[in-house]
């Protein structure tokens, strides 16, 4: 069989891994993430990886990728500028909290039409209206339509679709492609997200695919879903706010792959996040709420997952709080000191080494910030555009840069923006001068490491004696955190068994005696009752110590640290497709499909029908998207009520699974 390559861009790292025979990983590399074009990385990891096998690009049947592009774009509020059509809705519905929040100030218009509960016409569609608007508007580079009632008829969306597409020639997404359920506003959110990642995503995915034709890699590109399975390329173009979460799904799947858990928790430190989830009956479980990123809450299928802002590459921080001394770490991401002092040669050393010689530590000591190259800067107030211009194309140190307080808070918003990086010290920095890690410049870091334990507590003492206690002291911290991650995971899973908040309980001071085995009047024990799965570059280095902490087997497999580029490669192509059959009068059993709803004189007739017209289309849609060996199933949620103790057909959710392995090239 041909190779299967997977590729995987973090927020520091690309992987890439080649599996043989959906069973051995034959290599894997990686290459630093190119933030302002991700393709780059992608390509720098191919090569890496084809070298390190010593096969050719044209040995590659297969090619998929998980990307934290879209993730990304949610959370920072990035994106394309996007119009919403709703139909059949409020005038004041965009207005709701969750649509002005999607929408951030981007135009909607609402206009009459649309259906009801039962799929009939409530209104007809005013197509005058919507001429108008789309007159009105300009620089849109997507839309989205929205009915409220849509899924259990979409001829007007449909209709609103053909009507924009013709008119405008922009791309549109219509809510009930998206999701099959009800609850119009936040199937219009989803719509909205969907059409402003359009652009973003048909990019990476078209530089992505010509990067891999300049290196002779010809073979289908898939790409992963927020739920695991695999899409194709062409699919996640139209459909990118399908691939939110894909990165940690793609991990959820490879560390399935390297173990065969059925049962276990999965932990998954990135340089930036720490991504739990939890494998049931070998499946990762799904959000039955749909995906939330950025603040959204979708209606996408996305692995249900907990994100914490710790990493290798958080930032360090001393605790301001008390007399007592400490760090805690993260949520913000920084360039470790050992990689920029790596980048820049001797200047960042010399820096540092002119801090040490100072007699008093400085507030700033071992920080430095450099300008993104390649990023646009629009629309800048008159300070950050001063602060851009003084950070040109070198790396300062924040001593340099910042002059003034309101310096500081129009670095903050460069940052935020992803104008400018920070460096400083990180728990990257720590284990190079542990010795765990040896990838970079461990002098500097331990010299960044020295200036930091100087500086004064509230007591007025040094906060560590020196780069080495200082260091044992943030890996000491990033343990307590995974561990408070993964506690806050395994008592939400919990359901209903607790009265307080998964986060009071993790802290909670019986459950720590309980950790360290108390032994008193009381005998308290608690462990972590499933095996933890490790993952990430750094996992080896740190999770030994959190799966003695939690009393439980830390599971570290081969390969661990480029488990997401594995996932990406060994999943399977899943379609759903699902349909609902309603009784809108006596006698009359509808079902509501794509085409239309259509009445059955019984509920048997429906459901044979329902479930022909599922079973077709989703099948159909999963060869579509490179599926071979489609095997289909459907699953029927019958809902009856008992009236004169007879069970009465009320409503009814038929859902159909398409799944197959993706279609590999061949020679």
């Amino acid at each position: 069989m041909a190779l299967a390559l997977g590729v995987d861009t973090g927020g520091t790292y690309t992987d890439a891994v080649l599996i043989r025979d959906e069973a051995v990983v034959v290599a894997s590399a990686k290459a630093l993430t190119t933030r302002h074009d991700l393709a780059l990385g992608v390509g720098a990891a191919v090569r890496a990886v084809l070298a390190e096998a010593g096969v050719g690009p044209g040995d590659i049947g297969l090619a998929a990728l998980s990307t934290t592009l879209a993730t990304n774009a949610l959370v920072e509020g990035q994106g394309g500028r996007v119009a919403l059509i709703l139909v059949g809705f409020r005038p004041t519905d965009p207005e709701r909290p969750d649509l002005r929040e999607a929408l951030a100030g981007d135009p909607a218009c609402v206009i009459a039409g649309g259906h009801s509960h039962a799929g009939t016409e409530a209104a007809p569609l005013d197509v005058a209206t919507l001429n108008e608007f789309l007159e009105t508007e300009s620089g849109i580079s997507g839309y989205a339509v929205a009915g409220l009632f849509a899924t259990r008829n979409p001829a007007h969306e449909q209709a609103v679709a053909q009507i924009i597409s013709e008119r405008t020639g922009r791309p549109v997404t219509c809510s009930h492609q998206l999701s099959a359920r009800l609850n119009g506003p936040k199937r219009a959110v989803t719509a909205v997200l969907n059409a402003r990642l359009i652009g973003m995503i048909d990019r990476l995915i078209g530089r992505a695919s010509d990067v891999l034709r300049e290196i002779g890699v010809t073979a289908p590109l898939m790409v992963v879903r927020g739920d695991g399975a695999l899409m194709s390329a062409q699919q996640a173009r139209t459909r990118p706010i399908e691939t939110i979460l894909s990165g940690p799904a793609a991990s959820i799947v490879g560390a399935r792959w390297l173990t065969g858990a059925q049962e276990a928790i999965v932990s998954d430190i990135g340089g930036t996040t720490t991504d739990v989830a939890v494998i049931r009956n070998g499946r990762p479980a799904i959000d039955p709420d749909g995906a939330q990123v950025g603040g959204h809450r979708t209606m996408v299928e996305a692995v249900a997952m907990r994100t914490t802002g710790l990493g290798g590459d958080s930032e360090v921080r001393m605790r301001a709080m008390g007399l007592a001394g400490g760090v805690t770490l993260g949520p913000r991401r920084v360039l470790p000191i050992a990689l920029i002092a790596t980048e820049t040669g001797a200047e960042v050393f010399a820096t540092l080494e002119a801090q040490l010689r100072n007699p008093v530590a400085g507030e700033h000591d071992a920080r430095f910030a450099r300008a993104v190259p390649g990023m646009e800067a629009e629309r800048l107030g008159p300070r950050e555009a001063l602060l851009l211009e003084r950070l040109g194309d070198t790396v300062l140190p924040l001593s340099r840069l910042l002059r003034t307080r309101m310096d500081q808070s129009a670095l903050d918003r460069l940052v935020n923006r992803g104008l400018v990086q920070l460096a400083g010290v990180t728990p990257t920095d720590a284990s190079h001068v542990l010795g765990q890690l040896d990838s970079w410049d461990g002098t500097a870091a331990r010299v960044a490491l020295e200036l930091m334990a100087r500086k004064r507590t509230g007591d007025g003492g040094q906060l560590a004696d020196g780069a080495e206690p200082l260091a044992r002291m943030i890996v000491d911290q990033l343990t307590e955190q995974t561990v408070l991650a993964l506690l806050e995971t395994s008592f939400s899973e919990e359901g209903e068994s607790f009265s307080q908040a998964p986060a009071d309980l993790a802290r909670h001071v019986l459950l720590r005696k309980g950790l360290d085995g108390h032994r008193g009047l009381l005998a308290l024990d608690a462990r972590l009752n499933c095996d933890v799965i490790g993952l990430g570059a750094s996992a080896a280095c740190y999770y030994p110590a959190v799966g003695t902490r939690l009393r439980c087997t830390m599971v570290l497999p081969p390969h661990a640290g480029v488990a997401n580029a594995i996932g990406a490669v060994v999943g399977r192509v899943t379609v759903r497709r699902s349909g609902t059959i309603t009784v809108p009068s006596e006698g009359r059993f509808r079902a509501h499909l794509e085409t239309g709803p259509e009445d059955f004189p019984d509920p048997e007739a429906a459901l044979a029908h329902l479930e022909a017209a599922l079973r077709a289309e989703a099948a159909r849609a999963a060869r579509a998207a490179g599926a071979q060996g489609v095997h289909v199933s459907v699953a029927h949620d019958i809902r009856t009520a008992q009236v004169e103790a007879r069970a009465v057909f009320v409503e009814a959710t038929l859902t159909a699974e398409a799944s197959g392995r993706p279609r590999v090239a061949t020679e």
